[in-house]
């Protein structure tokens, strides 16, 4: 016994451990909880007893996968962390086309492992995410146009479920459990594992982007979300604007970079511009292209919105996060595959979503918090009249509301159901949490 947990053939540490401290760090540097026990798991026996020991002690659980929860949902203050960043293991079957990923892998590892076939599955933007939160909560990345999201692409699913207990759900076996899995986040147990089906991508990809000046942008803005849903579903259009910066209007294409060139013509129609950045590169450069400035440290905060349309009064209110202090705001375009999906078939509702809108912070000094905060809710407000909804991966801290407008009344519902089935007890409520019905 360490205490009153059980051994396990991981690692346990306490508050006087050495590399507690660096243990407990998240991606979020706002986040600073003091957890009782961090068990850094070796395996899914050690998942199941890390469970029954926060039950049996009374505990409040949390788990760590990547760490990239903005509200450091699995970092429980004097609760039990369950680490399952020594648990990264990821096995490519090329002829299956399928790879079977660990609950603690990041998504680098599942690119690294499948690009030297030219094989690939949406797997984020961000290198050093964590597969578990990403794929449980939906899964967005350069290939979900292509090819839909990541929980699109789950063929089943290894979980230690809140009474310890291990199954392996899929469409046939547990199907309320695989369709809750695949975006209800980790309301329903711990996945261990991860079966995903993977497709032929290739290597190759471009980004392509213009500077325009923001005062000057509102035609080409409106004419660049006109082509994001006319364009072939290998490009992903994007547009940022950023506190005194440019307005940035482009697209990623995954794919042969020279199929982009009738798209990058219709990229440089759009005005005169300030700066034009056009860059072939790898998938997996790609990939770990804002690995940087996503890093793990900084205080961070953010809000965002599904969109289906932004009229020019939208398009005004985008333009003018350029005279924010601080932040920087995007447009990225879904539509393609992911609205191929009937909205039932997962719990990922929002399907008929043009844009995901997003404005964030990042930033060292606490005493910044609250004008950061408070600028970033701000600007979000002047998006939300256009608002049906959120990525429930992109949400931070804002209770039962926001919980509900990631899912919508019909997946809400449906998802207490599943939930009272499989944790009435409300075990796993460190999360975006729906309650048991």
């Amino acid at each position: 016994m360490i205490g009153q947990l059980p051994a396990f053939e991981g690692e346990v540490l306490t508050p006087d451990s050495p590399g507690y401290d660096a243990a407990r760090a998240v991606w979020n540097g706002a986040v600073d909880r003091r957890p009782a026990y961090i068990v850094r798991c070796a395996g899914t026996d050690d998942v199941r007893a890390a469970v029954r020991a926060a039950r049996e002690l009374g505990l409040p659980l949390g788990v760590r996968g990547g760490g990239h929860s903005a509200a450091g949902w699995g970092v429980p203050e004097g609760g039990l962390m369950v680490d399952l960043s020594r648990m990264q293991g990821v096995v490519v079957d090329p002829e299956a086309r399928t790879a079977h990923v660990q609950g603690g892998a990041l998504l680098g590892a599942l690119d690294a492992a499948t690009q030297p076939y030219g094989l690939g599955t949406p797997a984020g933007i961000v290198s050093h995410t964590g597969i578990g939160g990403l794929a449980l909560g939906g899964g967005v990345g350069w290939l979900s146009r292509q090819i839909g999201l990541t929980c699109d692409n789950a063929l089943g699913y290894e979980v230690v479920t809140a009474d310890g207990d291990l199954v392996r759900p899929t469409a046939e076996e547990h199907p309320d459990l695989f369709w809750a899995l695949r975006g209800g986040g980790g309301n329903f147990g711990i996945v261990t594992r991860f079966d995903l089906r993977l497709h032929d991508v290739g290597t190759q990809a471009l980004t392509a982007g213009i500077d325009l000046d923001p005062a000057d942008g509102l035609d080409a803005l409106g004419t660049w979300l006109a082509l994001a849903q006319e364009s072939p579903r290998r490009a992903t259009h994007v547009a940022d604007v950023s506190a005194h910066g440019p307005l940035t209007l482009g697209f990623v294409w995954v794919g042969p970079p020279a199929d982009a060139a009738p798209w990058l013509g219709r990229l440089d129609a759009l005005g005169p511009r300030l700066a034009r950045r056009v860059t072939p590169l790898s998938y997996l450069d790609l990939q770990a292209q804002s690995d940087v400035p996503t890093a793990h440290g900084y205080r961070r905060y953010a809000k965002s919105h599904f969109v289906r349309e932004l009229p020019d009064a939208g398009l005004e209110a985008f333009l003018a996060h350029a005279e924010a202090d601080v932040g920087r705001a995007s447009l990225v375009a879904y539509g393609g595959a992911v609205a191929d999906v009937d909205p039932g078939t997962t719990a990922f509702a929002h399907r008929d979503a043009w844009f995901e809108y997003d404005v964030g912070a990042r930033w060292q000094d606490p005493a910044e918090d609250e004008r950061n905060v408070a600028t970033c809710r701000r600007l979000a407000a002047t998006i939300e009249p256009w608002s049906v909804g959120v990525y429930v991966n992109a949400l931070g801290a804002e209770g039962a509301d926001g919980v509900r407008r990631a899912y919508g009344a019909a997946t809400y519902a449906r998802l207490r159901q599943v939930k009272s089935a499989w944790d009435p007890d409300n075990v796993f409520r460190l999360n975006q949490n729906v309650p048991p019905a």
